[in-house]
């Protein structure tokens, strides 16, 4: 997930045009997608994708793995007002996303990746994410769409990795951490 130095993952419209992407970050992007074996979104960043990638072109020997990454991998979307889902190999999911979310994670495989400020939110206050892997883009929107919204409670992190990219990308790997007092 891109997000700016204030926090935003999107301008207030939507717009991704300051997100940073070159060779270097699509190579990242294709390996950590080459260790998911399945991905969540909810319906926003879904539709987001799906009108891209099933028709998306390039000569990019990288690029072209990421689109047959995207296109071939299992995807779970929640949605309220979704009826039907037509991206290959997407499922709409049908229990709340508490159970849905347990139940992957009970099943054998790889990691299981999420897109979207929505699930982000969603599933942080529950303790459902293992791992946050925030990319930070050096660039202050001043206002937008935040990563985390309406979190009524801290959740600690511990940072695990950092990486810096040469577009002045930085990447924060951070593991959630039990609150003090608490076996949770």
């Amino acid at each position: 997930m891109q997000v700016s130095l204030d926090g935003f993952i999107a301008r207030p419209n939507g717009e991704l045009d300051w997100h940073l992407v070159d060779a270097e970050v699509n190579e990242y992007a294709r390996d950590l997608l080459d260790s998911l074996d399945t991905l969540v979104f909810g319906r926003v960043t879904y539709q987001l994708m799906a009108d891209y990638w099933p028709t998306a072109t390039t000569n990019d020997p990288v690029e072209a793995r990421i689109a047959e990454r995207l296109n071939t991998l299992p995807k779970v979307v929640f949605s309220r007002t979704l009826k039907k889902v037509g991206w290959n190999n997407s499922i709409l999911a049908r229990g709340g996303i508490d159970e849905e979310i347990l139940k992957m994670k009970q099943q054998s495989g790889r990691d299981i990746g999420i897109g979207g400020s929505s699930i982000v939110s969603a599933l942080a206050p529950l303790g459902l994410i293992d791992e946050y892997r925030i990319l930070v883009v050096p660039v202050v929107l001043g206002s937008g769409k935040p990563l985390f919204k309406d979190i009524t409670e801290s959740i600690n992190l511990k940072l695990g990795k950092t990486r810096t990219f040469g577009s002045g990308l930085v990447l924060l790997v951070y593991q959630p951490q039990k609150k003090r007092g608490t076996n949770a």
